[in-house]
């Protein structure tokens, strides 16, 4: 068969345009997509920024041997910078390529650390990573790179904290102050991020929410290691008020999120001090004390499920 008669044969068997759009209406193929697919873009282009970023990074430790200095350097500031550009000219790609900024602005700082051995302590690096790319996540306002921009902050509190307490993660009476000022620290951020300021700042629930996380995991974690130190008492009862004043603070807001993050990290603290208690210097059958401490623990928790279910019918009935 000539090249003519099949381009002939296939025009006489192509549909009319009014019976392709019927094919194309029974097979779903004649409108936009389904509105849940037209949002995948938007959810996979951080998750696109997250590996474009880490893989940059990777590449150039993987051949750390192999390229010179200049090399190294130029890779990072290179794609660090591009990265930069796209965000500001991409509105659409706008958080992945943040995001991958921010990554890459890391990487840049760790290989000054690793290659001019400036000495700093790791504290410094976060500390220093966190206060450079405050600019970016003011510019971009999206908690894509809000949220790892509060992790930033939180890991740099905790090796602060860890160094200025002598290069120990157990509590003494001695930390006191260390941990006042890491919580405080920790607080302000976490105020800074809220409904208030948020029109300043950009984020959005979701960094609030990150920061509140990082907060009940610190103060209680704080709480739970100051249950192992000999004068224990300013320790723990500190991070369990801290925790019930962050949770008054955000209770007229009404984020469910947050108040049960803080509600569980408090009952959590509260558990642990009520075990102290019952079995510190008790002797004799354990069991009494176990089916004690496990009512006062349904108690607990019954009690904070009641007080969530309440203002979760108050923010209905608002």
């Amino acid at each position: 068969m000539h090249a003519a008669d099949l381009r002939s044969g296939i025009l006489e068997l192509a549909p009319e345009p009014e019976q392709r759009q019927t094919l194309l209406a029974l097979a779903g193929l004649d409108g936009r997509p389904p509105a849940r697919l037209q949002q995948w873009p938007r959810a996979l282009a951080p998750l696109a920024g997250l590996l474009f970023g880490l893989g940059v990074v990777m590449w150039v430790a993987a051949n750390w041997a192999d390229w010179s200095r200049p090399a190294r350097f130029a890779l990072l500031q290179a794609t660090w910078l591009i990265a930069l550009l796209g965000a500001w000219r991409l509105p659409r790609a706008r958080a992945g390529l943040g995001l991958a900024a921010l990554l890459l602005q890391g990487g840049l700082l760790a290989f000054f650390g690793q290659t001019y051995q400036t000495g700093a302590d790791p504290w410094q690096l976060f500390a220093l990573w966190a206060a450079l790319s405050l600019p970016l996540a003011l510019a971009l306002r999206s908690d894509w790179v809000w949220v790892p921009w509060t992790l930033l902050v939180a890991l740099g509190v905790q090796l602060w904290m860890h160094t200025y307490s002598g290069h120990r993660w157990g509590l003494e009476a001695s930390t006191l102050g260390v941990q006042f000022t890491a919580s405080v620290a920790l607080l302000a951020v976490w105020l800074a991020l809220g409904p208030e300021l948020r029109r300043w700042s950009g984020s959005g629930p979701w960094a609030e929410r990150a920061m509140a996380l990082w907060l009940a995991m610190s103060l209680g974690g704080w709480g739970l290691l100051a249950l192992f130190a000999r004068e224990w008492g300013l320790l723990y009862f500190w991070a369990g008020a801290a925790l019930a004043g962050g949770f008054a603070l955000r209770w007229r807001g009404g984020d469910l999120v947050q108040l049960s993050i803080l509600a569980l990290a408090w009952d959590t603290w509260a558990a642990f001090g009520l075990g102290r208690i019952l079995f510190e210097g008790a002797s004799g059958d354990p069991f009494g004390r176990l089916l004690l401490l496990g009512l006062l623990v349904t108690g607990l928790l019954a009690g904070s499920v009641n007080l969530l279910m309440r203002r979760a019918r108050q923010g209905e009935g608002a």
